[in-house]
């Protein structure tokens, strides 16, 4: 079943592409045709890629892995917010820090000094500082929750890359080719997409467009994360119930035990059987010599 259809795309205006003098030859495959200059993107193609990005992402978030937005674009900036914050995945809308990917760690040890800055306001450390360190550290607080707020709980590389506009960000496409992490990517008309693994062909500027997409593929991620649940809640359940199992069958064994244990006792050993006749024996060699 197809997770969005041509005419929800056809009103959002996803079919728009760019002038046709700014066009990237490699996007002719998803060219349907050009009408008053402007190349018009074929919808049947986007409706199939749709469905392919969004299957690929229900896998990643069912397997409890993360997927990272990127859109710096103004238009985009609270859509990207909104939809990722929904399905609880890590975003960035605003500057790319150079090297996010490839320089984790040091974006990591930023992450954590924001952390270590809430912390020493939250016990008191800084009632002693004077007004001009305080408000250095307050704008130095703020300036790393503007760019790295939204990444605050990825603690490891994402799995994949979602991006709007891929001309835009290419430093972050680049970084993720060059990590090996999968690249979906809304993709118009004045893109290259051969770096990108999972191509969307539409408009990449309406927000309306940007906005009918992100919901079939957020819909696919949140879908993948109540699969994983119930997968969790459903291994939960077996183990306690083969530990039920175990627990019933222990008094059992006991009993049975208990059972079998007065038979062992009445049986007698091979010993004793050996033993008896050479008993009966020695007295009757014994009578001659009293005699």
């Amino acid at each position: 079943m197809s997770r969005t259809n041509f005419d929800t795309l056809l009103q959002a205006g996803c079919h728009f592409g760019h002038l046709k003098r700014k066009w990237n030859p490699a996007m002719a495959p998803y060219i349907y045709t050009e009408r008053n200059g402007i190349h018009i993107i074929d919808l049947h193609k986007t409706v199939v890629k749709i469905d392919e990005a969004a299957e690929a992402l229900k896998q990643i978030a069912k397997s409890g892995k993360k997927v990272l937005f990127v859109a710096t674009k103004k238009q985009t900036k609270e859509i990207i917010a909104e939809k990722a914050t929904g399905v609880n995945m890590p975003y960035v809308i605003e500057r790319w820090p150079g090297g996010m990917l490839t320089n984790f760690p040091t974006i990591r040890k930023a992450v954590k000094k924001m952390a270590n800055i809430d912390k020493l306001m939250q016990d008191g450390t800084f009632s002693n500082l004077s007004k001009r360190e305080l408000l250095q550290i307050t704008r130095q607080r703020a300036k790393l929750e503007k760019n790295l707020g939204s990444i605050a709980d990825l603690t490891r590389l994402p799995s994949a890359l979602f991006v709007v506009d891929v001309l835009k960000e290419n430093i972050a496409v680049k970084e993720a080719n060059r990590l090996g992490i999968p690249v979906f990517g809304i993709v118009d008309t004045n893109s290259d997409p051969k770096n990108i693994d999972f191509v969307i062909p539409a408009n990449d500027d309406a927000k309306d467009s940007v906005e009918v997409i992100l919901n079939a593929c957020c819909t696919a991620i949140a879908e993948g994360l109540e699969e994983r649940k119930a997968e969790k809640a459903d291994e939960k359940a077996a183990e306690a119930q083969a530990e039920a199992e175990a627990a019933e069958a222990q008094p059992k064994r006991a009993r049975k035990a208990r059972k079998d244990a007065p038979k062992a006792e009445e049986a007698p050993s091979a010993v004793e059987e050996a033993a008896a006749p050479a008993e009966e024996a020695a007295p009757a060699e014994e009578a001659p010599a009293a005699e």
